[in-house]
C-alpha cells in the first residue's frame, strides 16, 4: 500500500501493509482536511494561506557543541548573580543542602524532557510536550509559563548585569548611572545589543554562545584558583551567620528554610531546559539535545561548586547573602583595587552570556506558540535572517517595561522579577513532568531514540521537587508580589486565549503531531 505525505517540510514514500497503513492514513486525513476549519476539543484549526510557513522558517546550524554553548551561556550568570540570595533565606547550610536537591531535580527532570524532545523535535519544547499530553488548553498554560520564564529571566540577568557594570563603572571612574536614577539607561542599551546579536542568526547566536560561553567558565575557573592562590579562601566563615535561638550554624534559620532557599538555588542551573527549543536549528536534534543536556549540566555542577564553597569563604556567608554581585565581590576581596574592576569586567561575560542564551530561549517560546495560533501570529515572522525578529523584539519590551515599573514603583527589581521567572520555570517544570507520565501511558509506541535511564519513577520525582518549590514560593511572603504579578498575567492570558487564540490555532508541526494521536511525527532532514 503507497502513499504520499506532505509535512509541510519534506515528501516521504512510505511501504506498509494495508493493516499498518490505515491508522495512519486516517490521522493524516484527519489532520489534512477534517482539522482545518473545524473544531475539535474546544479549539479551532484555521486554514493558512500557502506562504505562511514560508514567512517562519528557521535553518538549522548547530550540532552538540553550539547546543551546549547555548545551554551554559543560558545559565551562567546564575553563578554570578542571584543564587547567594538563598544564604540569606537559609543560610550557607541551607543553601548547600537545597542546591543538592535542586540539583537532583535537573538532573531527573532534563532525561524526562530529552525523551520527550526526542520523540518529539519540534521547536515547541514545553509547549509541545503538554499539547500532546494534555491538549490544546495544557499546552497554552504550559507554554505560557515557560514564556514567563524566559522574559522575566532575561530581563533579571539584565538587572543584574546592570548592577555590575554600573559597579566597575564606579570603581574605574567614580561615576554611577545608578546614583543618579539612571539605571534604566544599561537596562535600554542591554536590550539594545542582544536583541540585535540574536537578530543576526541562529548562526551568529551560536558562534557567539560558544565563545562567551567558555570565557565565563574560565572565569569562574580563575576565581576559584584565585581564591586558593592567594589564600583568601576561609572556610569557617562559610558559618559566620549567627544563628537564631535552637538552631545551628549550618542552618541558622532552622532546616524549614531550605524550601525557602530552593529558588535561589535553582538560579544556579536556570533555563537549562531550553535545549529542546532548538529542535529545529540543530542537526540530529535527537541525538545531539539529550547528549547536549547531559553535558551541559555536568559541567554547570561543577561551577556551581566552586562558586557555593569559595564565594562565600573568600567574602564570608553574612557579607554575601544580600549582595547584588557576588562575584565582583569575591574579586575585590582577592584582587587589589582596580585590578579586580579590571578583571570583574570579565566576570560581566557571564552575565552577557546569558542575556543572550535566554533571548534565544524566549525568542523560540514566543516563536512556536505564535507559528500555531496561540499568541498573535506576527511574533513568529522570521525574514532574511531566519530569525523570530518580533519575538525577540516584544519579548524585551515586555522585560524592560517589568523592570521600569517595579524599580520605579518602590520595590527592588531584581528580586522581584527573579521571583516571577521562578514560579514560572516550576510551574512549567511540573507540567512538563505532568505531561512525561501522561505520554508514557497516552503514546507507549511512539518512536523514543532517547529513553530516560529513570523512567516515570524519576520524573514523578522531578516533578514533586519542582511542586515543593511551587509551594514554597506560595508560602513565603518575600514572593507575595511575584505571585500577585502570575495570576494576574495567568488571567490575563487565559481571557486572551479563550476569546481569540483558541478560534485561531493553525497546523504547526506541533499541532499535527498531537492532533494525529502522535502518528504523523515531524521531519527533521534539512
Amino acid at each position: 500500500f503507497f502513499f504520499f505525505f506532505n509535512d509541510t517540510a519534506t515528501t516521504e514514500i512510505y511501504t506498509l501493509s494495508l493493516h499498518d497503513a490505515l491508522p495512519i492514513w486516517k490521522a493524516i486525513t484527519m489532520t489534512a482536511s477534517t482539522v482545518s476549519g473545524r473544531s475539535i476539543g474546544g479549539v479551532t484549526y484555521v486554514e493558512t494561506d500557502k506562504d505562511y510557513f514560508a514567512k517562519r522558517q528557521l535553518k538549522r546550524t548547530a550540532g552538540a557543541f553550539g547546543l551546549w554553548a547555548i545551554g551554559i551561556s543560558a545559565v551562567i550568570s546564575g553563578d554570578f548573580s542571584g543564587w547567594n540570595g538563598g544564604i540569606a533565606q537559609a543560610g550557607w547550610g541551607g543553601m548547600l543542602v537545597a542546591a543538592i536537591v535542586v540539583y537532583l531535580m535537573y538532573v531527573l527532570m532534563l532525561n524526562s524532557i530529552s525523551e520527550m524532545a526526542s520523540a518529539m523535535p519540534h521547536t515547541g519544547g514545553a509547549y509541545s510536550f503538554a499539547r500532546a499530553a494534555m491538549g490544546p488548553w495544557g499546552g497554552f498554560f504550559t507554554g505560557l509559563a515557560e514564556t514567563i520564564e524566559y522574559v522575566m529571566t532575561a530581563a533579571t540577568i539584565v538587572y543584574f548585569s546592570s548592577a555590575y557594570a554600573d559597579a566597575i563603572l564606579s570603581n574605574l571612574t567614580g561615576y554611577s548611572l545608578d546614583d543618579h536614577g539612571l539605571a534604566w539607561v544599561w537596562w535600554l542599551a542591554l536590550y539594545a545589543i542582544f536583541v540585535v546579536v540574536n537578530w543576526l542568526g541562529a548562526e551568529t547566536s551560536f558562534r557567539f554562545a560558544e565563545v562567551v560561553s567558555i570565557a565565563a567558565l574560565a572565569i569562574v575557573a580563575l576565581f576559584g584558583i584565585g581564591a586558593f592562590a592567594t589564600g583568601k579562601a576561609d572556610f569557617s566563615t562559610l558559618l559566620n551567620i549567627t544563628p537564631t535561638e535552637g538552631n545551628s550554624a549550618f542552618l541558622p534559620f532552622g532546616p524549614g528554610a531550605i524550601f525557602y532557599a530552593m529558588p535561589f538555588a535553582m538560579w544556579l542551573f536556570l533555563g537549562i531546559e531550553q535545549l529542546p527549543l532548538a529542535a529545529e536549528e540543530v542537526r540530529e536534534p535527537e541525538k545531539n539535545i539529550p547528549k547536549s543536556s547531559r553535558l551541559c549540566i555536568f559541567t554547570l555542577g561543577l561551577s556551581a561548586l566552586i562558586i557555593v564553597f569559595l564565594n562565600p569563604a573568600v567574602v564570608g556567608s553574612e557579607a554575601l547573602a544580600g549582595s547584588d554581585e557576588p562575584l565582583l565581590d569575591g574579586y575585590r576581596a582577592i584582587l587589589p583595587g582596580n585590578l579586580a574592576a579590571v578583571l570583574s569586567a570579565f566576570a560581566l561575560i557571564g552575565l552577557l552570556a546569558s542575556i543572550q542564551g535566554i533571548m534565544f530561549a524566549y525568542g523560540r517560546n514566543l516563536y512556536s506558540l505564535s507559528r500555531a495560533g496561540y499568541y498573535p501570529a506576527f511574533l513568529s515572522l522570521t525574514g532574511k535572517k531566519k530569525t523570530p525578529y518580533w519575538g525577540l523584539v516584544v519579548g524585551a519590551i515586555i522585560g524592560f517595561a517589568a523592570l521600569f515599573i517595579i524599580a520605579y514603583g518602590g520595590d527592588g527589581a531584581g528580586s522581584v522579577v527573579l521571583n516571577i521567572a521562578v514560579w514560572g520555570a516550576v510551574l512549567a517544570y511540573l507540567l512538563q513532568m505532568v505531561s512525561y507520565v501522561i505520554l508514557r501511558k497516552k503514546m507507549p509506541d511512539i518512536k523514543r531514540p532517547f529513553t530516560s535511564p529513570f523512567g516515570v519513577p524519576g520524573a514523578v520525582i522531578a516533578g514533586l521537587l519542582a511542586f515543593c518549590i511551587f509551594v514554597a514560593v506560595l508560602l513565603n511572603p518575600d514572593y507575595r508580589l511575584a505571585v500577585y504579578a502570575m495570576v494576574v498575567i495567568y488571567v490575563l492570558a487565559t481571557i486572551f486565549f479563550a476569546v481569540y487564540g483558541r478560534k485561531h490555532l493553525v497546523l504547526s508541526p506541533e499541532e499535527e503531531f498531537a492532533a494525529s494521536g502522535g502518528k504523523v511525527a515531524y521531519k527533521t532532514e534539512d
